[in-house]
């Protein structure tokens, strides 16, 4: 289950991360507040992703893809994006437990 999580964090910081520049250039959103909002959270992906040892860490998991959300009330696109990386991360967890019962 670790791994898949750490893949969706990983590639979900990448994206969230990029949209940076979408909240910037598409949005009009200040380059500061897109900065802080944006790199913050892909920051905390990729910390969460690491700390997926820890049972509590996948919490912190599911405050990040609410954050991913919530983008959206910065570039809407970011809805949709969040909501598909939210998809995934559901997804990871589920099909880990599976995994992990199974074994």
């Amino acid at each position: 289950m670790r791994t898949m999580c750490a893949a969706v964090l990983g590639f979900e910081a990448v994206v969230v991360g990029l949209s940076v520049l979408v909240m910037i250039r598409v949005n009009d959103v200040e380059p500061t507040s897109a900065a802080v909002a944006g790199l913050g959270l892909a920051l905390l992906a990729v910390v969460t992703a690491a700390l997926l040892r820890f049972r509590w860490a996948y919490g912190l998991g599911w405050a990040v893809q609410v954050g991913a959300v919530g983008l959206g009330f910065l570039t809407t696109a970011m809805f949709v994006v969040g909501g598909l990386f939210a998809g995934l991360w559901v997804l990871a967890v589920v099909l880990g437990r599976r995994i992990e019962s199974a074994r």
